[in-house]
């Protein structure tokens, strides 16, 4: 089976959270999104992995409630997020 990659994506800032816990994952989704709003980049990827969801639905529910946020959504790759961040915030 062959992978699918977009390469839009590929120039995107990324996090791979594989091997992280539900609260660890936290911090550092946090801590990525203030590093990219500082460099200002608005649209991340927060790689979390297919497994049993369990990551991905933390993942979410931080983002849902995160002001910063405008919007985010599932990849093409189900094992990823990609965020969309709001530029007059800091």
């Amino acid at each position: 089976m062959k992978k699918y990659i977009d390469p839009f994506l590929i120039n995107l800032p990324s996090i791979d959270l594989h091997g992280y816990d539900k609260v660890s994952s936290i911090i550092k989704v946090d801590e990525f999104i203030n590093d990219s709003l500082k460099l200002k980049k608005y649209k991340i990827v927060i790689i979390h992995g297919k497994g049993k969801g369990i990551l991905k639905e933390e993942i979410h529910k931080y983002l849902k409630k995160d002001k910063r946020v405008l919007r985010y959504y599932l990849d093409i790759n189900i094992g990823s997020t990609i965020v969309e961040l709001e530029s007059s915030k800091r």
